[in-house]
């Protein structure tokens, strides 16, 4: 049984063979083979030409220095809210240390394998079912952190960890559906809503800014309307005002002109009285009401003194009869008082 046991083929990991020892070997790029002398490891083979003792020397382990890539199985995990999942993954390692990695475990496969497996459980455990499809990232990083704590002791480095498929089951997975449909329709009849309130919004502004606009328009028009009826009017009446004062001044020039004036202001002082107390109650009347003969006078008088200057000027074109104008319309005033009494 001893000699069955050493003549027993030493398992191969991760490579083609072991090879035999001739006494000179090469040795490929990104290989290291592990060399026993009489059952003891004496040293590691670097890639080139390399020279061994036959017989006494055998190469017991060959590690490839390569990236290698491990399916890790498809296997159950419960998480926190209770769902079970079946989820697998693909690692990805490499021998950083030979000797660790021939002499520190017995199938470094198998064991990062494992140990893949159960770290994955126990994180699923940390993270309820929304946060597995969320954080898959972190996931992967807490896995690659765990490994590489527990296989630095086999010289072994793992690079990355990444989940291939997670499957939930069909009821869950009809629940998760329903839920999204729900959470698609709420968005929606969101922007349909927020949609409608924006248009109704654009539409009274637009509203406001047209009636802000054609009543500012209307505005500008009435107002320019107005200005110009009100220019022309008053360019009328100034006009009108003009000829009047011409013609009363062409009028006033002529002979007894001055007589008319006299008549014409005693007929509406006379006209004045006739209108008191129709108004109001409150009456105010001159001292003299009673004299028409005096206030006349006092009125020829004020108007005699404004046209003083105007008849200096004219001295030589008034006729020489004003006296007698003057005291003809005297006259005159005085006929009328008498037959009004």
């Amino acid at each position: 049984l001893k000699r069955a046991a050493q003549l027993a083929p030493v398992p191969c990991r991760w490579n083609s063979g072991l090879p035999m020892n001739i006494g000179v070997l090469f040795v490929p790029q990104q290989e290291a083979w592990v060399v026993e002398r009489m059952g003891k490891f004496h040293r590691i083979l670097e890639p080139g030409l390399n020279f061994l003792i036959p017989l006494l020397d055998r190469i017991r382990y060959v590690q490839s220095l390569k990236e290698i890539v491990i399916n890790v199985p498809e296997q159950s995990a419960v998480t926190l809210d209770n769902v079970t999942l079946q989820i697998d993954g693909v690692l990805y390692l490499r021998v950083m240390d030979p000797y660790k990695a021939s002499y520190g475990v017995e199938d470094p496969e198998y064991a990062v394998t494992q140990l893949a497996q159960t770290t994955m459980r126990s994180e699923l455990g940390k993270l309820s079912l929304d946060r597995v499809f969320r954080e898959r990232e972190s996931l992967n990083a807490s896995i690659v952190d765990a490994i590489n704590q527990a296989s630095d002791c086999w010289g072994i480095r793992c690079l990355r960890y990444e989940i291939k498929d997670i499957h939930v089951p069909p009821r869950v997975k009809e629940s998760m559906q329903m839920q999204v449909e729900a959470e698609r329709r709420k968005r929606a009849t969101v922007l349909e809503s927020e949609g409608t309130r924006e248009s109704a919004i654009n539409v009274a502004e637009g509203q406001k800014q047209a009636q802000i606009l054609a009543s500012e328009a209307e505005k500008a028009e009435q107002i320019n309307k107005a200005a110009g009826r009100e220019a022309n009017a008053m360019l009328v009446k100034a006009r009108a005002k003009a000829e009047a004062i011409q013609l009363l001044a062409a009028a006033l020039a002529q002979q007894h002109g001055n007589a008319a004036a006299s008549l014409s202001v005693a007929e509406q002082y006379v006209n004045a009285f006739s209108k008191i107390a129709k108004d109001s109650n409150t009456v105010l009347l001159p001292a003299n009401t009673g004299d028409v003969t005096n206030m006349v006078a006092q009125a020829l008088g004020i108007y005699t003194t404004l046209t003083k200057p105007q008849a200096v000027k004219t001295q030589d074109e008034i006729p020489p009869a004003h006296e007698d104008s003057h005291s003809s319309a005297t006259e005159v005033l005085k006929a009328e008082q008498g037959s009004s009494s």
